[in-house]
């Protein structure tokens, strides 16, 4: 039989919520949390051990959960690593891709995570190990298990691994020769045929495409401008009046500040589930600085604060919800004469 080691975090661990995302590395023997929806699927293979560690320890402490990682792939001498799968939860990603990336160049042995086209890691590491494409959510977690386990069975198997949009991997940036009976000149009439008729096609080589934004112009005097505080911490009124989600946003909200010289702890909490909010709730002020800019205010450096706070959780938001948010606070803002924003995150 052979060896598999798998990394995963607290949640999915069956350790604990937010509150345990500074949970040091841990190792328990056999499978366990999301591991036991892989390990069954595992051909001739089981998984001898999981590494259950917070996303933010490992965030905060690459180095030190890397020599953990080491201590165990010695102890446990796997022949493959599993990690994942990870969605669209950004600090997990991270720590998956990590593991796998130092596993794979540290001792040769393949590694396979998984995880949603727009989680930040995917960009990070998806030239150095493989990365399967997988849900947004763990609603998917069944259907990126089987994924995971085939492409481990392959890997363990010594088969050879295909083109990525044949096995469900992200590419890793690689151009391979793959031999075909009409040349390139033939294929690319063929190609533009198929788009004349509006018949289906697939180009051989894809053109990176990035969006241009051309940028406001600037404050001609600050001093005279009317400002507005805008954040994706996910700081609400005590009690989220909006019921703005945790994490995917689709809705934000705009807050009364009329009076006010900051954000004033009980009254203001974050709902933001993409890191710790304790800090944020003693002192609301530290994601949103309303207490700041009254001060600026004060001094003459800006003419005038616009009394709203627009607020959202950035957490694992799409980019069309994003945007499609964005566009909804500028047209607000615009009709209230608003002529600068302040936008701060986590």
């Amino acid at each position: 039989m052979k060896r598999v080691l798998f990394y995963t975090n607290q949640f999915f661990g069956q350790i604990g919520g937010e509150e345990a995302a500074y949970t040091k590395p841990e190792v328990h023997e056999g499978p366990k949390g999301n591991a036991n929806a892989i390990a069954p699927q595992l051909a001739d293979a089981e998984i001898v051990a999981t590494v259950i560690c917070g996303d933010n320890y490992y965030a905060e402490n690459m180095e030190d959960c890397r020599a953990y990682i080491r201590t165990q792939m010695e102890a446990f001498r796997p022949d493959l690593f599993l990690a994942g799968p990870a969605f669209n939860a950004g600090r997990f990603g991270i720590a998956c891709a990590d593991a796998c990336a130092f596993v794979e160049e540290e001792f040769g042995i393949p590694t396979v995570t998984a995880m949603y086209e727009e989680n930040p890691a995917l960009e990070m590491y998806r030239k150095r190990i493989y990365i399967l494409e997988a849900g947004k959510s763990a609603a998917s977690m069944t259907k990126d298990a089987r994924r995971m386990a085939g492409f481990a069975n392959k890997l363990l198997a010594g088969e050879a691994i295909g083109l990525p949009k044949e096995e469900g991997y992200f590419a890793k940036g690689r151009r391979v020769n793959v031999f075909s009976d009409k040349n390139g000149a033939v294929r690319a009439v063929d190609m533009l045929m198929a788009k004349i008729h509006g018949e289906p096609f697939e180009t051989e080589l894809e053109i990176s495409t990035y969006e241009k934004v051309q940028p406001a112009k600037a404050v001609v005097d600050l001093s005279k401008a009317k400002v507005a505080l805008l954040t994706s911490g996910g700081i609400v009124p005590r009690g989220n009046p909006d019921h703005i989600p945790a994490a995917t946003a689709k809705v934000w909200g705009r807050y009364d500040l009329s009076g006010m010289d900051r954000l004033e702890p009980g009254a203001w909490e974050s709902v933001h589930a993409g890191y710790d909010p304790v800090y944020a709730n003693d002192d609301p002020n530290r994601v949103a600085p309303y207490n700041t800019m009254k001060q600026l205010a004060e001094e003459g450096v800006i003419g005038e604060i616009y009394p709203f706070l627009c607020s959202t959780t950035g957490n694992s938001t799409s980019v069309a919800d994003a945007m499609r948010m964005g566009e909804e606070m500028v047209e607000q803002l615009k009709a209230d004469g608003v002529e600068a924003v302040i936008l701060t995150s986590t």
